[in-house]
């Protein structure tokens, strides 16, 4: 199947590992142009690197995404350098649990205040980019933590803020062709993530866990990264305000 990517630029925030990675290494695979941001500048030069060697241009760099301006002038940047932007994946995430005011703060500056700010940053390259060709994409990663909830943690309410916002500028954009979707990843399991380092200091309750899961295992990031990257893609052109959930069924909710 022909995503017609090829010569679309994408901007990717937490484009170095996991899932941000597996969806930046997909695109350019695609023929997609890429930039991508995270903290660790090592990271964004190695993978900037493995990018170009897939024979698309590629661009990065270290960047603070709960720094505002920062943020929004790095975007700027990156699209100027690509040449526009068709495609906006805001994947960086604090993954801070629990329920103190600090937990909070971290979810809410870096998981939803990042997505606005890339939103109002990109939104002009996304604007001209689906006037030019009929289609430009936000997609955002959340978490099926957004739709069950066992106790007051702020995980999950803020990934669920980041579903309503994408539903209201879904709808705001519709008649531009600027399409926003999410995609809520259920456990997901690479070296250095989350349920990796649950797996090494807890392995007990990694066990329980999995057990839950109909499927007897975790996602891979390509797994996620592949529903992301067909929302992204022209050929999901008539799909947005959608939430794609990809969990392994492990949650019992109807999805209407």
């Amino acid at each position: 199947m022909d995503l017609h990517l090829k010569g679309k630029n994408a901007v990717i925030l937490g484009g170095t590992r996991g899932i941000g990675r597996a969806i930046a290494d997909t695109l350019a695979a695609e023929g997609a142009n890429v930039a991508v941001c995270a903290r660790n500048a090592g990271q964004v030069t190695e993978t900037v690197k493995a990018l170009e060697g897939l024979g698309v241009k590629a661009t990065g760099a270290s960047v603070d995404i709960t720094d505002g301006e920062g943020l929004k002038a790095w975007i700027a940047s990156a699209g100027k350098e690509l040449g526009g932007i068709d495609i906006l994946v805001s994947n960086a995430g604090a993954m801070a649990q629990g329920n103190a005011p600090d937990a909070w703060k971290q979810n809410f500056e870096l998981d939803v205040l990042g997505a606005v700010n890339a939103f109002e940053a990109a939104e002009p390259f996304l604007t001209r980019a689906a006037k030019a060709s009929g289609d430009a994409a936000f997609v955002i990663i959340t978490s099926i933590s957004a739709a069950v909830a066992d106790r007051g943690d702020s995980y999950g309410p803020m990934k669920a803020s980041l579903i309503h916002m994408a539903k209201g500028l879904a709808r705001q954009h519709a008649a531009n062709g600027l399409r926003v979707n999410t995609v809520s990843p259920g456990m997901v399991y690479f070296e250095g993530g989350v349920w990796h380092m649950v797996e090494t200091n807890q392995p007990d309750f990694f066990k329980q866990a999995l057990a839950r899961n109909p499927t007897g295992r975790c996602a891979t990031a390509q797994e996620i990264a592949n529903a992301a990257v067909f929302l992204a893609s022209p050929a999901s052109s008539y799909t947005t305000g959608s939430n794609l959930i990809v969990d392994g069924a492990i949650s019992n909710r109807v999805n209407f």
